[in-house]
């Protein structure tokens, strides 16, 4: 935090300030690219000269950030430095996968790591701040904002939460801080009504305690510099409007006291929800509420004015919101350090852009998800010598990035066809789209509709066929959510065709599907002999998935959400309760459908690699736990086929009897182990009494006696998991 040197310059600089100034630093506007909603229609620069600007997003580009910032220093009244900002959520000149699918890999490391690197290249840009972790939780696939959140799971979200905290905001050598991160969107945006971004949640007090603060309070904890509140209402109360929850809950409970920032036009849209007659209202309940900064609706330039003249706010509370940001500016260096030339970025020199790209491809390949393998049919494609590389995302760079793709290039990642052709230089590749990718909002303009004949002329060459298909970048991400989250387009009535033509010919069919969610394709799933879940893998896509295609890498990655049978199902998640009735196998009157199994088609956790292993021995190392304890559960990984691997295993555990009814899964931690062919070892994990608190009737924290079931598996099917039972002891 800051010095007593530091606090004497914000002392001097609010006593220098008018309201005018004041609010200029409560007020932040797109100026470059803006994305999600209307861009100011006044010039940003002359209302940054009159210290009407605190901070600016969407502004790329180190020339263009530097001569904005110049103009903040040397053209208004008192000279401090702009804020700027932009939504840098999996890489920014080198693009990593989206965030679910690096959920995926399960590998704090590599969270922390990526989003180092992602800070590196922003922060020698000239950014100083990002509209990420996105730490929703989302349990509804039809969301289109799942691709950039940590999965169904807040124990999962959480420790995402820390990584990603960290890894922001570390301070490279000779900078006073990293790049600051923002924890969104607060709270249980992922519960929006059907899946339909914007809209209102109604959900239990234990709900949001339970599944949709965790992630924040972890990130409260990893010191995150601000917290946005999310665009919707909960019961009606919008939470950029929401005194309980960000005073109550997020500065009072959880001991916040940096920066909450509101999302892009979110105050002014407090009149859209209906709680707030106009602008001058809005601003001071979003002010009331403990809202700072006021991001693209111009409402608290526009409107504090007047509510302060009414008493509907304070001047202190301007003064103390300001204060909170004059303090992140000192924090972040900016008052010393306006132009970030202490924050070099290795990446400068072409060995370490080499190196990072090369990590990039290495963690593309570990978040790919193997769904199916039938026959063991991967890998097999070095030695197939003509293969079929269809679909209309064989050879679509572009929509590799997925959403949010930061300042990379549009043309910077690798096809699958062009991954390809460098894995197996030996091999004919036929290429053809069959048809192009549309969707609501999305067409590959580059792919033509012709050659549908042409494709199914290369099935009858090839050996074998990889069919690239899915959703388009811009199919996923804010403003995305789909009603049938399957196969847009002609793409279902395509494959139908690959696949007869194959079937004929006996030739196998690889699946590549490319998406931000899981996607609702049960018939292809069924007939498709290998299943590779590649999500939007980044700038290294294409090498990335011909590694795993060629044998080259063993796919690691795992779901961090079930994959649904049918729409019907959602929510489908492993966190569920079991109810007075739960589903049982051939008995009518129990919770299941008519016409559907009630489990997922994948469940959480799922993924297979190119080697099978088998588990014995689960045992722990004391028969009861207390509170301040921890113990160690271990189990014997035997490799029974196949080749070397990376297995996933997951603890869970289970509280059959409690106070409030507990869910029939709850994940409390994860390992790994790499075993070679014909090779056992011993994994070990770790539970600790403190995590097995849980919000009581009261909603308070109970840690209750009594006998705790302990499951270790490979995912959240319970077919699949060993079990044993401690003692809680109070």
């Amino acid at each position: 935090m800051s010095t007593g040197h530091d606090m004497k310059r914000i002392d001097r600089l609010l006593a220098d300030m008018s309201l005018e100034e004041k609010l200029g630093q409560l007020t932040m506007l797109a100026t470059g690219a803006a994305v999600t909603g209307p861009t100011s229609t006044s010039a940003v620069a002359e209302q940054v000269r009159a210290g009407g600007v605190g901070h600016v997003l969407n502004l790329v580009g180190r020339d263009l950030i530097c001569d904005l910032q110049r103009t903040a220093l040397t053209e208004s009244r008192l000279g401090v430095p702009l804020l700027f900002a932009l939504d840098v959520l999996h890489g920014f000149h080198t693009l990593f996968p989206i965030p679910l699918a690096e959920a995926g890999t399960f590998d704090p490391e590599l969270w922390e790591w990526t989003a180092r690197e992602a800070a590196r290249e922003a922060m020698a840009d000239g950014l100083a701040m990002t509209f990420a972790p996105m730490l929703d939780v989302a349990r509804d696939p039809r969301w289109g904002r799942c691709a950039e959140g940590p999965g169904e799971d807040p124990w999962l979200a959480a420790a995402i939460a820390r990584a990603k905290v960290r890894g922001f905001q570390h301070a490279p050598r000779g900078a006073p801080f990293g790049l600051a991160a923002v924890a969104k969107h607060f709270l249980a945006y992922g519960a929006a009504t059907a899946g339909r971004d914007y809209a209102s949640v109604d959900v239990s007090a234990r709900t949001l305690r339970e599944v949709y603060s965790p992630p924040f309070a972890a990130a409260v904890e990893a010191g995150v510099a601000a917290v946005m509140p999310a665009f919707h209402d909960i019961a009606g109360e919008p939470l950029t409007a929401s005194e309980a929850l960000l005073k109550g809950w997020l500065r009072e409970r959880l001991g916040f006291d940096g920066l909450i920032v509101s999302d892009y036009h979110a105050i002014a849209e407090l009149i859209d929800h209906g709680v707030a007659a106009d602008l001058t209202q809005a601003a001071a309940l979003a002010l009331n509420a403990g809202v700072d900064v006021d991001m693209m609706s111009d409402a608290y330039r526009r409107g504090l004015p007047e509510a302060l003249a009414r008493g509907l706010v304070q001047s202190a509370q301007i003064d103390a919101a300001v204060r909170r940001v004059l303090v992140l500016k000192e924090r972040l260096g900016l008052f010393e350090d306006p132009y970030r030339e202490r924050v070099k970025d290795p990446g400068g020199d072409l060995a370490v852009r080499r190196e990072r790209r090369a990590r990039a491809r290495s963690v593309a390949t570990r978040s790919l998800v193997l769904l199916k393998n039938e026959r063991d049919v991967l890998p097999l494609l070095s030695s197939a010598a003509t293969l079929a590389v269809l679909g209309p995302l064989a050879d679509a760079p572009r929509q590799m990035r997925g959403p949010w793709w930061g300042a990379a290039e549009p043309d910077d990642a690798v096809s699958v066809l062009e991954g390809l052709r460098r894995a197996l230089p030996a091999s004919v590749l036929l290429s053809a789209s069959g048809v192009s990718l549309e969707g609501e909002g999305t067409r590959l303009e580059s792919e033509a509709r012709g050659d549908f004949a042409a494709a199914l002329e290369a099935v009858e060459r090839a050996d074998a066929v990889v069919l690239c298909l899915g959703e388009g970048a811009e199919m996923s991400g804010e403003a995305a959510s789909r009603a049938c989250p399957d196969l847009p387009g002609d793409q279902a009535a395509f494959a139908d065709a690959v696949l007869e033509r194959a079937a004929r010919r006996a030739s196998p069919v690889i699946l590549v599907l490319f998406s931000g969610r899981p996607l609702i394709v049960p018939a292809l799933m069924e007939r498709a002999d290998a299943v590779l879940a590649a999500w939007f893998p980044g700038c290294e896509a294409g090498n990335a998935i011909a590694e795993v295609l060629a044998g080259h890498a063993s796919p690691s990655g795992r779901t961090a959400m079930s994959w649904p049978r049918a729409v019907g199902q959602i929510p489908v998640f492993f966190g569920q309760r079991p109810g007075g009735r739960p589903y049982a196998a051939r008995q009518r009157f129990t919770s299941q459908y008519l016409d559907l199994p009630v489990g997922p088609l994948f469940a959480f956790g799922h993924g297979l690699g190119f080697g099978r292993c088998r588990l014995e021995r689960l045992r722990v190392s004391a028969p009861t736990l207390r509170l301040e304890e921890s113990l160690t559960v271990e189990v014997e990984v035997i490799h029974e086929a196949g080749r070397a691997l990376e297995e996933t295993l997951f603890l869970f555990v289970r509280d059959p009897v409690a106070s409030v009814a507990r869910p029939v899964l709850e994940l409390k931690g994860f390992g790994k182990i790499r075993l070679a062919p014909g090779e056992s070892g011993t994994l070990t994990l770790t539970l600790r009494g403190a995590e097995l608190c849980f919000p009581g009737a009261d909603l308070e924290p109970v840690f209750e006696p009594g006998r705790l079931e302990i499951l270790v598996g490979p995912c959240a099917d319970p077919a699949r998991l060993l079990g044993t039972h401690i003692e809680l002891v109070g």
